[in-house]
């Protein structure tokens, strides 16, 4: 039909390349949606130093609101935190 060729349109090896083609955006959408996750968990993309520390101050500010410590022990662990 017009100059296809016994294996249609693409070619011998189109079922291969559109194979690749499909294995390659379904990996990048994997790779997104794992992205979200994380960030969705973590707060940031390497859950680093960064985001254990404000979990730390965090716990640290709710002892502080119950009265299980004082303000100047808070703000004592507050500099250690920070630094």
């Amino acid at each position: 039909m017009w100059g296809y060729g016994p294996y249609g349109m693409m070619g011998y090896g189109g079922g291969l390349i559109m194979l690749i083609g499909a294995a390659f955006w379904l990996s990048l959408l994997a790779l997104i949606v794992l992205a979200i996750i994380r960030l969705s968990r973590t707060g940031s993309l390497h859950g680093g130093p960064a985001a254990r520390r404000s979990s730390g101050l965090g716990i640290l500010e709710e002892r502080y609101a119950k009265g299980e410590i004082q303000r100047d022990e808070f703000l004592q662990k507050k500099r250690d935190l920070e630094a």
